[in-house]
């Protein structure tokens, strides 16, 4: 399969950004054709339906390789596709002198488990590839001696951010793990892959537990409003369609898939405002105390 070549949208505005966004996974995918080993074999799309990857020997076969060996041994040279699908695509100078949002990253760093957050002007290449660091992956990224790994282990996403350095109090929270998933894992993998998720959510359930807490108490006038700030809190997300899908289909960056993944994301969006859009400015369209108590 040729390699992508990305085009560069030189306009601004959301066409521009649709645009942009749609280079990038596309060159994603194309780059994890070749790169990539968890993926299926040309004949395996025809043989077996369905966006896991269960069925491929080289996803089986990539999957024994990491319980053995660590990125430090298997990957010597230290490449990560990543890095050069993001220089492609991203000019982080311009990001970081015109930026016009608040932008942050969160990184864990290895050594102290503490969270590393990267405001607008530090975000880089490297603070991206440090934010999706796996482990079992990837070596630890380095930066300014410290190295880190995949934020979400600490913080997923961290909040206090936003809440100390944005003048809106409204946080619309974007799901991609599923929070509650039913039955009980047997397989290997999906006990890791339901440790992974568990372990990805604690630290965001931690901070909107706070955070309904905090609310309790300036709505109960135990806490002035003027020196504390009551967030709303929003949430997009589908379990339904997350948890229908397999534990290896987190590896798969097939173009069909990826397309997949866009199409459920832009439903949940489209219909997401008619149900809560009024609650944005004045209330939680997420019941805190029942979700998180």
């Amino acid at each position: 399969m040729p390699r992508y070549s990305p085009t560069v949208c030189s306009r601004v505005g959301p066409p521009c950004a649709r645009t942009a966004l749609h280079n990038f996974w596309r060159d994603v995918s194309s780059t994890a054709q070749i790169c990539s080993p968890f993926r299926k074999l040309p004949w395996e799309t025809w043989l077996h339906r369905g966006y896991g990857l269960d069925s491929s020997p080289m996803y089986v076969l990539t999957d024994l390789l990491l319980r053995v060996l660590s990125p430090y041994d298997f990957n010597p040279f230290n490449f990560n596709p990543l890095r050069d699908v993001l220089a492609r695509h991203v000019d982080f100078d311009a990001l970081s002198r015109h930026c016009p949002i608040q932008l942050y990253l969160c990184a864990t760093n290895v050594e102290t488990g503490s969270l590393r957050v990267f405001s607008r002007g530090e975000v880089c290449l490297k603070a991206v590839l440090a934010s999706a660091c796996l482990p079992s992956l990837f070596r630890a990224v380095e930066i300014d001696g410290q190295h880190y790994w995949d934020g979400g282990y600490v913080g997923n996403p961290a909040s206090f951010p936003l809440i100390y350095n944005c003048g809106t109090r409204d946080v619309v929270i974007v799901h991609i793990n599923p929070i509650v998933r039913k039955g009980v894992p047997k397989t290997a993998m999906e006990i890791l892959n339901r440790i992974n998720e568990v372990s990805f959510n604690s630290s965001l359930i931690r901070e909107l537990r706070a955070i309904s807490f905090i609310t309790t108490l300036i709505q109960d006038g135990k806490l002035d409003r003027t020196e504390m700030k009551e967030m709303l809190i929003h949430s997009i997300g589908s379990d339904q369609t997350m948890t229908a899908l397999g534990v290896s289909s987190k590896f798969n960056a097939d173009w069909d898939f990826l397309c997949y993944l866009r199409t459920q994301g832009r439903d949940q969006a489209e219909h997401w405002p008619a149900q809560n859009y009024s609650a944005i400015g004045e209330r939680c369209s997420v019941d805190l105390r029942k979700e998180f108590h």
